[in-house]
């Protein structure tokens, strides 16, 4: 896992340093096609507008959805990545490490994402990786006339009951006659049934929310 992988660069002490911009980088008269906020978004927008002015956009999303799919087989990655103890040369092999999973030089022919992520470990913020690689997923969606269809079930989906509920959603207006680009998520907090969003609609048919509305008339009725 590469969260081990990870760990074994090993955790001793460094300085935190200020945040540099990696935007200033990055074509002025190139734009995100949605406005993001906070720290992740201003890093996610920054590798969008860097990425487009060289022409390398699909390349850097492709090394970043394989970043995504790793950070989701590797829960412990995040607080690894978080850790106040990592060293210049800890970052380095990180860096190094996560580049390769991501593909390497092949999916990064102008050193976009090598620079990038060198970027976030000189201000540590390395630990923003799996939320800026989120991020970006929204900003390519929205670059390819795609809309979100999040489906998140105690437990994990088949592929025929993900197939079914995508088209039941592309049939319906609340799609808006756009691709769709499917997210499946898994909380076992729900209990059962699922919660579908699109867009700012939300459907909510967990087991969770069918007992909490059923407190809540118990609640009225005493």
């Amino acid at each position: 896992m590469l969260a081990s992988r990870v760990a074994r660069a090993g955790l001793r002490a460094s300085t935190r340093v200020g945040m540099r911009t990696y935007a200033s980088s990055a074509a002025q008269d190139v734009r995100p096609p949605v406005a993001l906020y906070g720290v992740d978004g201003t890093y996610a927008n920054a590798l969008y507008t860097a990425s487009a002015k060289t022409s390398n956009l699909e390349n850097v999303a492709k090394a970043l959805t394989q970043l995504g799919t790793v950070f989701k087989k590797d829960p412990k990655l995040t607080s690894i990545l978080n850790a106040p103890t990592l060293s210049a040369a800890d970052k380095q092999q990180i860096v190094a490490e996560l580049q390769r999973v991501a593909g390497g030089a092949a999916a990064d022919k102008d050193s976009i994402l090598k620079n990038f992520l060198n970027t976030l470990a000189e201000n540590n913020r390395l630990g923003l990786l799996e939320s800026i690689v989120e991020k970006f997923g929204t900003l390519m969606s929205a670059h390819r006339g795609e809309i979100e269809l999040n489906i998140t079930s105690a437990q994990e989906l088949d592929n025929k009951t993900i197939q079914r509920i995508e088209r039941a959603v592309a049939k319906s207006e609340i799609s808006q006659g756009k691709k769709l680009k499917v997210v499946t998520k898994v909380n076992p907090d729900i209990i059962g049934g699922l919660v579908v969003e699109i867009g700012d609609r939300t459907i909510d048919l967990s087991v969770s929310s069918k007992i909490s509305k059923l407190n809540r008339a118990l609640t009225e009725a005493v």
